[in-house]
Parts: structure tokens; sequence; C-alpha cells
């Protein structure tokens, strides 16, 4: 693993998915960042940390041997499970270290609230990973709006679909509310967050949540509707029980509409090994094929020739981290403040009231 002199060092908590998978080889690609110390007290995933980032990767069991090395370190991570986040990102800014949290920053709007509050009170950077702010389909969407190509948005369907009829379990999928698991709180924050970025402030929130796998305890199945203060209605639909998948996006304006199937390939490249360096090989990182253009128009389906190809951004999450870097520098700004995470943390609370009493919530 090398380290330039001028790095800023990093200890990342936890090596699960969100760890392994999104944190760690994002850190590591990030000009200016090193991977300094890993947290997980699984001997397996330790070996793993240091097969690929270096036999001098230091990994530890415990976080609080990060709070005993705070003055060595820059910035810490938390992508531990969902009910530690508050804690964890409680000691590290208490030990006077800048943090960025993985999604949800918090079980409650209240908490992300004292966090930010925290923060702003030791004048540290506290970040939420919001990292499909940078899928390449939510990109080109921002521009296609900033552009003005489909007019007036009216409504705005966002679909996080999948087909995985038989639960895994792990704490994602547990009824315990300590966890903090389902999709509401899982792929949900995603939408909402993306929903929120593009048409700003919910004014009324519905949802419907359901566990319909044989075994589930937690939320497999969920819709929710947002009223924008600016009158635009988003639907968003989270689900792992979807046997035929619908489009990613449909957004619908008083010009134009915008139809994109398919996710954002730079998760499976980084399950797959594949990292956003130079040195990877010839194929661009974020970039998928031109066969999964979506498609812009007015009058027809895409689905039978409607409308033109439009072509997709690259998705960008190393963005992320390069802005987090600038940020510490005092280069740039927050790329996901803990204020806006707990301005989406409002809507998935609310969600979770209206599905439970059947109701329309007004923020």
């Amino acid at each position: 693993m090398t380290e330039g002199k001028n790095d800023l060092r990093v200890g990342l908590i936890g090596y699960g998915l969100a760890g392994s998978v999104f944190h760690a080889p994002l850190i590591a690609a990030t000009e200016g960042l090193a991977l300094d110390t890993v947290v997980t007290s699984n001997p397996e995933r330790q070996d793993r940390a240091r097969a690929e980032f270096g036999a001098g990767l230091r990994c530890v069991a415990d976080a609080d041997e990060l709070w005993a090395r705070a003055d060595e370190l820059d910035l810490v991570v938390v992508a531990s499970p969902n009910k530690t986040h508050v804690a964890l990102a409680t000691a590290a800014l208490k030990a006077g270290l800048p943090v960025v949290v993985d999604k949800p920053l918090a079980g409650t709007a209240a908490e992300a609230r004292e966090l930010a509050a925290l923060a702003d009170e030791r004048g540290l950077l506290l970040s939420v990973f919001q990292n499909r702010r940078w899928d390449n389909d939510f990109r080109t969407l921002r521009k296609l709006i900033a552009d003005g190509e489909l007019g007036d948005v009216w409504r705005f369907e966002s679909r996080f679909e999948r087909w995985r009829p038989h639960p895994k379990g792990g704490w994602r999928e547990s009824g315990d509310p300590e966890e903090i698991g389902g999709l509401l709180y899982d792929l949900g924050s995603h939408v909402v967050d993306q929903a929120l970025v593009l048409f700003g402030p919910a004014v009324r929130v519905y949802a419907e949540t359901d566990v319909r796998r044989p075994g589930a305890q937690a939320d497999d199945d969920t819709f929710v509707a947002i009223t924008h203060a600016g009158g635009v209605r988003s639907h968003l639909y989270v689900s792992a029980t979807t046997a035929q998948l619908g489009p990613r996006f449909r957004v619908l304006g008083s010009s134009a509409g915008y139809v994109k199937y398919g996710l954002d390939p730079q998760e499976t490249a980084l399950r797959d090994g594949k990292r956003p360096t130079a040195s990877e090989g010839k194929d661009p990182w974020g970039v998928e094929p031109e066969s999964m253009w979506g498609r812009v128009g007015a009058g027809e389906s895409p689905l039978t020739g409607g409308g033109r190809p439009e072509p997709t951004l690259p998705g960008d999450y190393p963005a992320y981290y390069a802005a987090v870097a600038a940020a510490l520098r005092g280069d740039g700004e927050n790329p996901v403040t803990a204020h806006e995470a707990a301005s989406a943390l409002d809507v998935l609370e609310a969600a979770r009231r209206s599905a439970r009493e059947g109701v329309a919530v007004t923020l």
C-alpha cells in the first residue's frame, strides 16, 4: 500500500458489504487519501483487507483503537451496521475527527440533527455517503432537467427493484427496530435523497410497506409517494420481490419524458473487483453500453421506438470522496451534509408512520 507524504489518513470502521465493496476501494482510489486502518473483529475480513490494500494496512478489532490514535488520523468512515452509526459518529467527533457515515446517518431525524449540531460545534466535517447521487442515470437526469429538456417536471417515478424471493437473513432483514433494517431505510434512503435533491422539500408523504416473503421480518416491498413544495409528485418503489423489473426512472414533464431501464454499473464493477483507477485497463469507469441508454420524447412508448436515445453520462462514485478530500483541505464544500440527511429522514419517518396508520402525513 503506497501512501503520499501529504495524504489524509483514513480509518474505516466495518469491512462488510459497505466497507469492502464501496468505501475501501473508493478511498484507496482517491488522490490525497490513504486507507490507514480498517476496524473489523473478523480475522478473515482482516486478511482480505490486507490482501487487497497491502500488508502495511493496520487492521484492528475495536474502534477504541482509532480514538486512541486520533492525532494520527484525518478522517473516520463509519461503514458498520446501521444501529451503530450514531454512537460511532459521536465518538469520532468527540475525538476531534471528521467523519463520513454510510446511509442512513441515523434512525431518526432528531438524532441526525443532534449529530449535525455536534459537528458544527466542533467545527468538523460530518458527511453522509449518498453515493447514488453519482449514479449514471441520476447524473443524466439532472442534466436533462437543468437543460430544460423535459419542461416543467410533473411526476417523478423511481424504482430500485430486485428479484430476491428468498431472504438472506442478517441484520438488514431483521424485524428488530433497533437494527434499522428493511428496505425503507436501506434502498429508500437512496431514492428519497435523490427525489429531494431533484425537486426540493417534501410537504406530504404517503407510504405502503409490506413483508411479502416467507420468513422475512422487515419490509421488502415498499412504495412512497412524496408531494414536493414545488408541486412535483414523486412515486418511489423499493422492493426485493419484483419478478418483472420496471424502469429505473420514468420522469414526466410538460415538454417530454425520460425513461431509463437498468441500474448503474458501478456497484457490479466494484463487486467484481474492478477499481476506478487509470491503471484498470481500457474500459472507462462508470460507462454503460449504448443499448442501455434511456430515451427522451413524448407521445409514444420508448419500448416501441418513441423518442430519441439519450446518452447516459458516466457514473462517478469516485467524485464523492474527491469532494470529501477537497472539503477537508478547505478547497470545497461538504458533498452531502447531515442536515440534508436529516431532511431525508423526516420523509422516511413520515413514510413509516403513514404505512403503519394508513394515513398521509403532512410535514
